[in-house]
């Protein structure tokens, strides 16, 4: 091999790297945003403007019946599998990131087939989300509850129980037997007395687990109902309180009580 080529044949490589990389840079400029200026405020989305996956996020539901419809649309888009996943990239992130105004509030039980933001196929900053045991309250509870309502004029709750509840079955059983649940378990079945005792009464030789899930999902949407703080909202047509429950099986949620016209 010629030494006295080296120098050259170099100066050409390095030149060919240098065009091979400038012209990779300038594609991946279509697909990557620039980063934020350290200190500088993002830009956040207007509402109406498609975001970087190309989904155009709609306007805020302001009424019952447009939220719950909103709902309903997201669960069927989730039972169909032909989700929308919208709201979920970092322009959305931006444009929650110093204030909030969720559509929705929505108590559900901790089961881990149950995520809300799911099965609606809701966004980041759409719902408010409380999770409990069977959906279990307290004051804690009901005060998150009603956090949305009477902070950000969020028109919507949702109480939804499932199918197959486990926390439901372990209270069912103890109270049933008369065996108290371990540790803080028990104040879960304490708070479920109320829907075991209405199963009890309905007698109707149905799966009573499954009775005592749905009587749940229809006393804490009626005691929310009725509430100090929600009733005059409710009465006044600015707040509905649905009862919904979530087949595990389908992935369809069904309304029990309360759906707004």
């Amino acid at each position: 091999m010629d030494a006295t080529g080296l120098p050259e044949r170099r100066a050409l490589l390095m030149g060919a790297l240098a065009a091979a990389a400038t012209t990779a840079l300038a594609g991946c400029s279509h697909t990557r945003a620039a980063p934020v200026a350290a200190g500088a405020s993002p830009t956040p989305r207007a509402s109406g403007t498609p975001s970087a996956s190309g989904a155009s996020p709609t306007a805020r539901p302001t009424t019952p019946a447009a939220a719950y419809a909103r709902l309903v649309e997201g669960n069927r888009r989730w039972v169909s599998g032909r989700l929308e996943h919208p709201d979920r990239d970092p322009d959305r992130r931006q444009f929650v990131a110093q204030t909030q105004e969720p559509f929705g509030s929505v108590l559900a039980c901790i089961d881990s087939r149950v995520p809300p933001e799911l099965i609606f196929d809701t966004g980041l900053g759409d719902l408010f989300v409380m999770r409990t045991g069977g959906e279990a309250v307290g004051p804690v509870v009901t005060g998150s509850v009603e956090y949305g309502p009477l902070t950000s004029g969020t028109p919507l709750i949702v109480v939804l129980g499932h199918q197959r509840c486990g926390a439901v079955k372990a209270a069912y059983e103890s109270l049933r037997d008369g065996k108290p649940l371990p540790g803080n378990l028990e104040a879960i079945a304490r708070a479920l007395r109320p829907a075991y005792e209405a199963t009890v009464r309905a007698g109707d030789g149905a799966d009573p687990v499954e009775t005592m899930a749905r009587a749940q999902v229809k006393l804490t949407a009626t005691d929310l109902r009725s509430n100090g703080d929600l009733a005059p909202l409710v009465g006044k047509g600015r707040l509905a309180v649905v009862g919904a429950y979530y087949s595990l099986d389908t992935g369809a949620v069904e309304v029990l009580t309360g759906a707004p016209s």
